[in-house]
């Protein structure tokens, strides 16, 4: 059998997720649809500047839930955080943007 072509760029071909892809998560059912919620949303508004897009998430997630949330928003990055349990979440969206998201206090 012979080996065919692949056809021009075929090998170079990435799968972009557009919906939320959660990796890791030990959240109850209803906050970990909010606060995904609240990630995209903040992430499809602030899509130029991950710093402020963090801050929104970490602000609305400490008026609805209590304080002490963290959240991290960026791409290529590695974490190991001490948290609560039942409080961390961990999502890809449009692709390679990573969203950590954790309350210790």
């Amino acid at each position: 059998m012979e080996d065919q072509p692949k056809a021009e760029g075929e090998a170079d071909k990435k799968i972009v997720h557009v919906y939320p892809l959660v990796k890791f998560s030990d959240m109850n059912d209803d906050v970990r649809a909010e606060a995904i919620e609240l990630s995209i949303t903040a992430c499809e508004k602030y899509a130029q500047n991950y710093e402020i897009a963090a801050k929104t998430i970490k602000e609305l997630m400490d008026k609805k839930f209590g304080t002490f949330w963290h959240v991290v928003v960026g791409e290529g990055f590695g974490y190991e955080v001490s948290y609560e349990t039942k409080n961390i979440l961990y999502l890809f969206f449009g692709g390679n943007l990573a969203i950590v998201l954790w309350k210790c206090s």
